[in-house]
């Protein structure tokens, strides 16, 4: 079992950057995918990027790339979301999440997961 602790959320116009960090404790990290969702007052949880095992792949929704930077540094068990360019749309309460395998994209392959920390990007 992994435990998953997001932080770096906060409020930010639009425009600005935020970095969230997620620490992981408890299961071999290196080993495994790592993903960011978001989930917006009510809508779905979506996707929005993924970093395979050793940082080798990558993978974003289309709707952050070019903004969006995850990367991951396995010595310290943890994963990180740089977020620049923020939109108003970006507003959303960001999971982090560690997946069953050393690659995927898949929602279904993250099982463990985050209590998740509130970005707002104000107009």
């Amino acid at each position: 079992q992994v435990q998953l602790v997001e932080s770096g959320g906060g409020l930010v116009q639009a425009g600005g950057s935020l970095r969230l960090s997620c620490a992981a404790s408890g299961r071999t990290f290196s080993s495994y995918a790592m993903g960011w969702f978001r989930q917006a007052p009510g809508k779905e949880r979506e996707f929005v990027a993924a970093i395979g095992w050793n940082g080798g792949l990558t993978h974003y929704a289309d709707s952050v790339k070019g903004r969006f930077t995850i990367s991951r540094d396995n010595a310290k068990n943890m994963v990180y979301l740089q977020m620049n360019s923020l939109k108003p749309e970006d507003t959303a309460v960001y999971y982090c999440a560690q997946a069953n395998r050393g690659n995927s994209d898949y929602e279904a392959d993250f099982g463990s997961w985050g209590q998740g920390t509130q970005v707002t990007v104000s107009s």
